[in-house]
């Protein structure tokens, strides 16, 4: 419950700060003369949204996590052999 309130919170935070202060900030990059990246600016966010989307199926598919378990497996194999103290 604590956790919703508080995405509410930051929400609402963030939902005031654009429709009010942003506005205002006159902060929109319109006479920076970008237009000639525009291409390029397309093609890098495709990209990171690409990268970022293969990513993060790795990771929730668990792709990213079996390799490690099979080396906690190999070395499980070692527990039972000599054991010396020193």
């Amino acid at each position: 419950m604590v956790v919703v309130c508080l995405m509410l919170a930051v929400m609402l935070a963030v939902g005031v700060y654009v429709m009010v202060v942003w506005p205002l900030t006159f902060w929109d990059l319109t006479d920076t003369g970008l237009e000639k990246y525009g291409s390029w600016v397309k093609t890098v966010l495709w990209s990171l949204f690409a990268g970022g989307s293969l990513a993060g199926y790795w990771c929730v598919s668990g792709a990213a996590f079996k390799q490690k378990s099979a080396q906690r497996g190999a070395g499980a194999s070692t527990r039972g052999g000599n054991r010396t103290r020193r």
